[in-house]
């Protein structure tokens, strides 16, 4: 299993069969090898810095249905909402403040609202020529990603969730297609945006081949950010009763895809921190350089409930970087306000 370990730092890539029997192994001096590799390799591309991202959750209506999420069209349940420019601006500018050089903008698919989405890029990108801006805001057409991007978007995240077509069925319904998912990747990339994708670890029905079969595509399609979460059951949705996901499986793929690309950037992500109270320290120590504290209105945050229980206070939230920093400080890595590309 070591010499697995060496190979897949030494030449970015295993076989298909070496990655399922890294993930399924029990060996518990493997794992903290594969942990310790992953960490060495992303100090020598970052140092200690852990770059900090301002994440504006800025909206949960959403069109589309899928079987895992909160703000699924479905749910009547949830409290909808979306910010308007002004909050979305003022969230910026109070982020701007606070040091934050790149703005995540997240929210669920709503139709029609492209219009809206360019017209706040133009002005975060006039109000903050020095930040990146990253979009999160799902499915669109090849014309609407290549307005954005003229706008001023620099980075788009597309999470594709799962590759395999039949669990992609089983997670999504029928109006819902795994081939325009990744039509719409593509797209992204042509564009010229720093794309990021990414999977859900221990959906229902996910498999050992099917993080495999992840693995291959993510290591085809060459992303810039790669973004690996958790499954968390919600309450309101047709998968309310399955279990969660494997934190330590996703601790794994987390330093298998650090291994895979030494300057990815890769967050410890929310839903982490949220099954783990360690999660985010957890996450560094496998290989994570960014973290996404939450400068979202704290009176909406609560209504952006992809999962239950979500992290939103404390180190998870922009309030909280003194947190976040004696956190941080404690594993012996420092916040970096620098806007962090892809090298």
């Amino acid at each position: 299993m070591m010499i697995w370990i060496d190979k897949l730092r030494r030449d970015h890539a295993l076989a298909p069969d070496e990655y399922r029997q890294l993930l399924a192994t029990t060996d518990t001096d493997a794992v903290e090898y594969l942990h310790r590799q992953a960490r060495e390799v992303a100090l020598r591309q970052f140092g200690h810095d852990i770059y900090i991202r301002g994440l504006i959750e800025v909206g949960n209506r959403c069109r589309n249905n899928c079987y895992y999420c909160g703000i699924r069209a479905a749910n009547m349940s949830v409290a909808r909402y979306e910010l308007t420019k002004e909050q979305i601006l003022t969230s910026c500018r109070e982020g701007y403040k606070l040091g934050f050089r790149t703005f995540v903008l997240q929210g669920g698919e709503k139709s029609g609202s492209y219009a809206m989405w360019e017209d706040v890029v133009s002005e975060i990108r006039l109000a903050y020529p020095d930040c990146a801006i990253t979009l999160s805001l799902g499915e669109m057409t090849r014309s609407e990603y290549e307005g954005l991007f003229r706008a001023g978007a620099n980075r788009y995240l597309l999470r594709h969730e799962t590759y395999n077509a039949d669990h992609y069925r089983r997670l999504h319904p029928e109006s819902m297609s795994r081939e325009h998912r990744l039509q719409c990747l593509q797209w992204l990339k042509e564009t010229g945006y720093q794309t990021g994708t990414g999977i859900m670890v221990g959906s229902p029905g996910q498999t050992l081949d099917h993080l495999v079969e992840d693995i291959c595509f993510i290591r085809r399609f060459q992303p810039q950010m790669i973004g690996i979460g958790p499954f968390i059951p919600q309450h309101d949705t047709p998968f309310r009763d399955c279990r969660p996901g494997s934190a330590d499986l996703t601790l794994r793929l987390l330093s298998i895809f650090r291994l895979m690309f030494p300057s990815v950037l890769i967050p410890a992500t929310t839903a982490l921190s949220t099954l783990l109270p360690d999660g985010k320290a957890r996450g560094i120590l496998a290989g994570a350089n960014v973290v996404m504290p939450n400068l979202s209105p704290a009176a909406y945050r609560s209504s952006y409930a992809l999962y239950d229980n979500k992290a939103a206070m404390g180190t998870e939230a922009a309030e909280g970087l003194a947190l976040l920093k004696q956190e941080l400080d404690k594993i012996g890595y420092r916040i970096s306000t620098a806007r962090g590309d892809f090298k």
